[in-house]
């Protein structure tokens, strides 16, 4: 925009004050973006936890001996039945892959958040850079977003506490997903691995579907009908992702944990 001169004093003044009253609306809403963003496309650290992580594996590691152990006893016993042959062989398989799928746990859960940040930065870019700024280009958006601008705030905030929420989960994951790739392997075992599993596949590209859906919002505004309350396009983009991220990955440990009880509970009704 021009500078402001005698000639363009009437039009320029006007236009100068409303550009520092976005700035300042927008102040306390760029800090908390700039963290939105942030927990949304960033790879997590997963340093802290690498100590903790091999205490885990010498731990897990243990196991190994007798479990090849136990299939080799169950391959000799087999004796001519081509059935539990094939089992002590399916099994002796399994052991395996579940040590080589543990022992490379950490590279493959740091993968896993790599794959996910790049996908979500790369459909972040899409994003126009001032759709979640406040900004004053008709009178209605300027009304709604005075009378919105705390429910903004909030929105904000609220998405921040949940990705934070998330990336503790996502960072402390490491530690739990061998022993999730160890119960997996274990028949007896193999439902609280599949939940582990789950509820941390979830957690780690959960966000990767956030980036869609204020994508998706992001539309919106270029219809007309929606253009004229950006702000609400806003909050509710953002309070969708939070109801997405809560019920996908708490709503997953609930319907899994409730699976369990069934069959243990199918399991103590057998022996009653």
């Amino acid at each position: 925009m021009a500078e402001c001169g005698l000639l363009n004093l009437a039009t320029c003044l006007p236009e100068k004050f409303f550009q520092y009253l976005v700035s300042i609306i927008n102040a306390p809403i760029k800090p908390l973006l700039s963290l939105v963003k942030n927990l949304l496309s960033e790879p997590i650290n997963l340093s802290l936890f690498v100590s903790l992580w091999a205490i885990i594996i010498y731990m897990i590691s243990m196991f190994y001996g007798l479990l090849l152990l136990y299939s080799g006893f169950n391959f000799m016993i087999s004796g001519y039945d081509v059935q539990k042959r094939e089992q002590a062989k399916a099994w002796l398989r399994n052991i395996v892959i579940m040590v080589v799928l543990i022992q490379s746990s950490f590279l493959i859960y740091e993968l896993a958040i790599e794959i996910s940040s790049i996908l979500t930065t790369t459909i972040l870019s899409l994003l126009d850079k001032n759709f979640f700024l406040l900004t004053f280009d008709n009178i209605i958006n300027i009304g709604l977003q005075l009378i919105f601008f705390f429910v903004y705030l909030l929105a904000l905030l609220l998405t921040a506490i949940i990705l934070i929420i998330r990336y503790v989960i996502v960072a402390v994951g490491v530690v739990f997903f061998p022993i999730a790739i160890f119960f997996y392997f274990i028949p007896p075992l193999r439902q609280y691995g599949s939940l582990i599993l789950n509820f941390l596949g979830i957690a780690i590209f959960i966000t990767f579907f956030d980036s869609i859906i204020l994508i998706g919002f992001s539309k919106l505004l270029e219809i007309q009908l929606f253009s004229t309350m950006k702000i609400l396009v806003m909050i509710s983009a953002f309070l969708f992702i939070d109801a997405l991220m809560f019920f996908l990955m708490f709503f997953s440990i609930i319907k899994s944990g409730m699976n369990i009880a069934t069959k243990v509970g199918g399991v103590i009704a057998r022996f009653t």
